[in-house]
């Protein structure tokens, strides 16, 4: 899929470099399938797709038993600079997003400064483009200093952008999101919105299920999530605005985006691996398995995977969320809110999901690749005249998921020591390597 060229899409950190590199023998797979082709990379962009023969001067890497991707992207990752670089920082965290095969990233506002006005994120940008590895596009906040109440950024000076989202907190008060929502469909920019509502979560930091009542814990309703979901999708719907939902957690979130969609609202949505393929019965005190919104029921989860089945859920991102050890080592209680994922996720989702033939490989890139460019706007594709953003993987190596080799300075996953499928050998950005598998 050709997608149009925007101004947000040419802001970027990378300068075309004058490479030439053929890729042999690999198995692409665009989402339609696998074919055996050669790829050529020419001046950032891929070139050709092919039975190609090498040219003078001409850099030839032989990918055989590989398979051959447009580069993943990850719409939802927080990189913690500027303002708590000691948890992740641009330059780690595109190093972790890379080694996870993932080209593209787009990054949330809880920083500090907050991106609510142009100077502070063109602050972020400056940061990208010195230290990224990868492309990195920062959302601006919905809210001024990011507090999803009082006053609203200025959409018009701020536009455009990759999206507008006070990620970490709801906008609490409906009239404010219709506010945004009017005001954001004017400008044709997509609200993308992490859905709660504050005064039903009462203290709590888990689930309020089984283990939360056996183990004399506070728990977290679903309806702090779905109530807000179903008011946002109301709003999007009086509004004409594009409405993206962050980490649905809920069964009910589900389907309430399942009606909205088969309506004609212009919502979308995303979860992430820890809720497809964990639930509050795999809950041990420990703060690698404390997030938010937290683990639900096996009924959730298992609706969760249903979305992603009948598409109701268009991606899967990580909210990859590092913090230090000492946040995490709190236990449930008092550990921050967040795990890092963008290291393992296509893993855990070939082997978990694919492997066991409940999506298909052509439905993981359509959630991991063609989505989140389709609906963010992102350029790339498997195609003549993209940029050369690949992934290349060997999805027959095996390994154990060691938090220790993580490039992103969070450690903290409840998949430690899980066994998977399917390493990244190499990941390239507008045709420079940019991780490579050592």
């Amino acid at each position: 899929m050709i997608l149009k060229i925007t101004k947000v899409q040419k802001s970027r950190a990378f300068v075309l470099k004058k490479i030439q590199m053929l890729l042999k023998n690999g198995l692409l797979n665009s989402g339609k399938g696998f074919f055996k082709a050669d790829l050529r990379i020419e001046n950032g962009k891929i070139a050709e797709i092919g039975d190609l023969q090498s040219a003078e001067n001409e850099q030839v890497i032989d990918i055989a038993g590989k398979i051959l991707l447009a580069g993943f992207v990850d719409v939802h990752v927080h990189f913690r600079e500027p303002g708590f670089e000691y948890k992740e920082t641009i330059k780690t965290g595109s190093a972790a997003a890379a080694a996870g095969g993932f080209t593209a990233v787009c990054t949330m506002p809880n920083l500090k400064p907050a991106p609510d006005s142009l100077e502070n994120i063109n602050l972020q940008k400056n940061i990208i483009k010195k230290t990224a590895k990868i492309k990195v596009f920062p959302l601006a906040s919905i809210t001024k200093e990011q507090k999803g109440s009082g006053e609203l950024v200025d959409f018009e000076k701020m536009s455009p952008q990759i999206g507008f989202s006070d990620d970490g907190k709801g906008v609490q008060s409906g009239d404010l999101m219709c506010e945004a929502m009017k005001t954001a469909a004017k400008f044709n920019q997509i609200i993308v919105e992490h859905c709660e509502v504050e005064e039903l979560v009462k203290g709590g930091y888990i689930h309020d299920g089984d283990y939360c009542k056996a183990h004399n814990h506070k728990g977290i309703c679903s309806k702090s999530e779905w109530f807000e979901v179903e008011r946002n999708v109301r709003l999007a719907k009086e509004t004409g605005c594009k409405f993206h939902v962050c980490h649905v957690s809920s069964k009910e979130s589900v389907e309430i985006i399942r009606k909205a969609k088969a309506d004609g609202v212009r919502v979308t949505c995303e979860t992430a691996p820890h809720y497809l393929l964990l639930c509050d019965n795999d809950l041990q005190d420990d703060g690698k398995f404390k997030m938010n919104p937290p683990l639900r029921s096996k009924d959730d989860q298992n609706a969760l995977i249903q979305g992603v089945i009948d598409g109701t859920i268009d991606i899967i991102a990580t909210d990859h969320a590092p913090h230090s050890a000492e946040e995490k080592a709190r236990g449930l209680e008092k550990s921050a809110f967040g795990i890092v994922g963008l290291e393992t996720a296509f893993s855990l989702i070939f082997t978990c999901l694919v492997k066991k033939n409940i999506i298909s490989f052509e439905k993981l890139i359509e959630l991991m690749s063609v989505n989140p460019r389709k609906i963010f706007g992102i350029e790339g594709g498997l195609e003549i005249g993209q940029p050369a953003d690949l992934t290349i993987i060997d999805l027959e190596k095996e390994y154990k998921i060691n938090p220790k080799n993580f490039l992103s300075k969070g450690k903290s996953t409840p998949f430690e020591n899980w066994q998977v499928f399917g390493k990244i050998e190499k990941t390239v950005v507008e045709g420079e390597i940019v991780f490579e598998c050592r």
